[in-house]
């Protein structure tokens, strides 16, 4: 047997907070006792007739209606609606489940489906709380003896004299349905409460409750669609039933949310007696003109800590009813017994929804409430003759936001921030990082404080990934975390070099700065003479540079930036043993119909490429980056070209012979091939046409940190 104990918010109506006593199933699909729906429709018709009088509101002594549906009855009465002879009778009724107006047709109350499912969970809630009292007989001479067994047809309770005696064989009432001792009896079969005589045998999909045949054929339901109520009864089951499992088999989930939500409770209590101190310690100050104002504030930090810790409360609840047993899973596990479709079927429907927000609301779990009290913060600067104004701050502090573009992952980290109000409301900002490992159970956040809006992080380890958050600080008010953003380190140290400006270095064609960190291709007078050549062969020739400083072993990667408009630029790697015949290679193919010998199409340009070109280079062009024909790379040009990113990085492994090609933006390799590191390698680039390379500047410790408006 399920324990049913854990599910009473389940059972409790929302009108008179006590258990459901024969209820009815409303439009929003919420549940409500018949005596309360009467009791509230009396009320409503009052309040109308009165005009919403408070005097109105007192009708029911087991009920009453709340500020809210007053406000609504008021606002119904303002605009003006009347009823008469002429206009079809429409009852409205204040849900007390969804705060909403509910229009129940002309029918009203008598329009309603009783919910005998509900009814049965809620008779064995009763019979379990109530556990050792007996059920009496109900035809039994004083003192009556316990009952044995109940008729469902006669909607009695028997001993097993009276039911013999009631009940004697060979008559029609020998043949009635009987159950154990229970209180609740209901009928056999759901009838359609438009249609009395007819039994509901389908289910409208429109309308989501159960129908008979004839308010399909000629009644509200005509042109609905709908299906046997067998197939709503089997799809509605399975649904429910995967989701059951699915929460179920989520218990150590929501035991965890729960664990959390009782320390976000804990920490809610902390933080309001902090507000409440520092509230207290500013109104001091001016006591002598503040003292009603203190009380104001302390009465609006009490106030908040309340409903953010009755709206956590009330999340650890809806939570404990997702654990097995409990709440709505205990009750949907007591849904599942009913065997009538039809009784089934109109229950089911709306219980499935919850399940779903149920389900939705645990994957994507956020707390009801913010613990932070950030906003209760006093002015106490401001002078004496406007204190008559002092208020809290509203959004004193705002959320400060990682800049992922001026974010830099190369030599060391630089993480910079700003303010979505562009304004300096913090005095101080905490950053924190922690690397992302899927092994560790725990994170361990490291922690740094900063003035400004900028950090250098030189701690970082390589090749990994790491998240980033900041908060901002002013005096003892922190603002919430900024949204977390992932950065990934480069997959090995970083190789510093400048532009060799002597070693084979062109300066007709190729122009480097002063700093020979960028380099650029003059596509001026000299490249057009050199064009004539364009009539007898198709190829020009490209202007290469190398790096001033070479690598021997170990791994290193490097940087640079491409220019938008660059058309033609090759970059790699090359052997010390074969510079001289990069420089000394009197034409490069650039053409993609040239063949050395043939000078015609035959398909072979990149088998001649590889085993001329004495370095190691991929092509950069019209904003694209060209992945190299090799046996392993996909046969259709088209899927060897992607967009350019806007930093490259090259990563060189002497020690395996490897090199890579990286969007050094997101550290995500591109291509990667094997190389001869024979010798010295150099980063070797090459240039044709208008084209411009600028290395990747390293980042200093004082880098951006008190230069935030460049």
């Amino acid at each position: 047997k399920v324990a049913i104990k854990g599910i009473e918010r389940e059972l409790i109506c929302p009108a008179c907070k006590e258990l459901f006593t024969h209820p009815l199933i409303l439009p929003c699909q919420h549940n409500v006792c018949h005596k309360c729906v009467k009791e509230i429709l009396f009320a409503f018709e009052d309040s109308f007739a009165d005009g919403g009088s408070e005097s109105s509101n007192q009708s029911s002594p087991r009920i009453r209606i709340s500020a809210s549906s007053m406000d609504r009855i008021d606002r119904i009465n303002r605009s003006g609606i009347k009823r008469n002879s002429l206009t079809p009778r429409s009852t409205l009724f204040p849900c007390p489940g969804c705060q909403r107006d509910i229009d129940l047709g002309e029918r009203g109350i008598n329009g309603l489906f009783r919910n005998f499912t509900l009814e049965t969970i809620v008779e064995r809630y009763r019979q379990a709380a109530r556990a050792a009292i007996a059920i009496m007989c109900d035809f039994c001479k004083p003192p009556p003896q316990e009952s044995t067994k109940s008729c469902m047809d006669c909607s009695a309770s028997y001993c097993n004299e009276c039911f013999k005696i009631h009940h004697p064989w060979g008559t029609v009432k020998a043949q009635h349905e009987y159950v154990g001792p229970t209180t609740n009896f209901r009928p056999k079969i759901l009838m359609c409460p438009e249609h009395e005589m007819e039994r509901v045998n389908m289910y409208c999909e429109i309308c989501r409750r159960p129908v008979c045949h004839l308010c399909k054929l000629g009644g509200g339901h005509a042109n609905h669609r709908v299906t046997t109520m067998s197939t709503a009864y089997k799809t509605l089951k399975e649904k429910l039933s995967k989701d059951i499992e699915y929460l179920i088999s989520k218990e150590s989930q929501v035991k965890a949310h729960i664990t959390q939500l009782d320390l976000l409770l804990k920490e809610t209590e902390c933080n309001s007696e902090r507000a409440k101190q520092e509230a207290t310690q500013s109104f001091e100050k001016l006591y002598h003109v503040l003292e009603e104002k203190k009380s104001a504030a302390l009465r609006a930090i009490e106030t908040s800590k309340n409903i953010r810790l009755e709206k956590l409360q009330t999340q650890v609840e809806e939570y404990q009813g997702l654990l097995e047993n409990n709440g709505l899973v205990g009750y949907a596990q007591e849904v599942l017994k009913e065997t009538d479709p039809s009784c089934f079927v109109q229950t089911a429907k709306q219980l499935h929804v919850r399940i779903q927000k149920a389900t939705e609301s645990l994957k994507s779990f956020r707390p009801a409430a913010e613990t932070t009290f950030e906003d209760f913060v006093v002015d106490t600067a401001k002078q004496e003759d406007i204190l008559g104004d002092l208020s809290f701050h509203s959004n004193g502090l705002e959320i400060p936001e990682i800049n992922e573009e001026q974010s830099r992952m190369y030599n060391k980290a630089l993480i910079c921030w700003e303010c979505p109000g562009k304004t300096d409301s913090a005095d101080i900002y905490v950053l924190e990082y922690h690397k992302l490992n899927r092994e560790e159970e725990s994170v361990t956040w490291q922690k740094t404080e900063v003035c400004g809006k900028s950090k250098v992080l030189s701690d970082l380890d390589e090749d990994s990934s790491y998240a980033f958050r900041v908060r901002g600080y002013k005096g003892s008010i922190c603002s919430p975390w900024s949204r977390e953003v992932i950065l990934r380190t480069p997959p090995a140290p970083v190789f510093s070099f400048l532009f060799d400006d002597k070693c084979g270095y062109n300066n007709e064609h190729l122009q480097l700065n002063p700093r020979r960190t960028s380099v650029e291709s003059r596509a001026g007078f000299p490249l057009l003479l050199g064009s004539e050549r364009l009539q007898v062969g198709c190829y020009t020739t490209l202007d290469y540079i190398i790096g001033d400083n070479g690598i021997a072993k170990g791994k290193h990667f490097w940087a640079f930036h491409v220019e938008a408009y660059s058309y033609l630029v090759k970059v790699g790697v090359v052997p010390s043993n074969k510079i001289q015949k990069l420089f000394h290679n009197t034409h490069d193919v650039t053409s993609p119909r040239y063949e050395q010998d043939s000078g015609h199409d035959s398909g072979s340009e990149d088998a001649f490429f590889d085993s001329s070109q004495p370095c190691t280079l991929v092509t950069l062009g019209m904003k694209k980056f060209f992945i190299p024909a090799t046996p392993a790379a996909p046969k259709d040009p088209a899927s060897r070209i992607l967009p350019l990113p806007s930093c490259l990085g090259i990563c060189l492994d002497c020690d395996r012979g490897r090199v890579g090609f990286y969007d050094a933006g997101r550290m995500k390799c591109l291509y990667e091939c094997e190389v001869d590191c024979s010798g010295i390698m150099y980063p070797a680039f090459a240039l044709m046409g208008g084209a411009a390379v600028h290395l990747e500047e390293a980042v200093t410790a004082k880098y951006r940190e008190y230069h935030d408006d460049i």
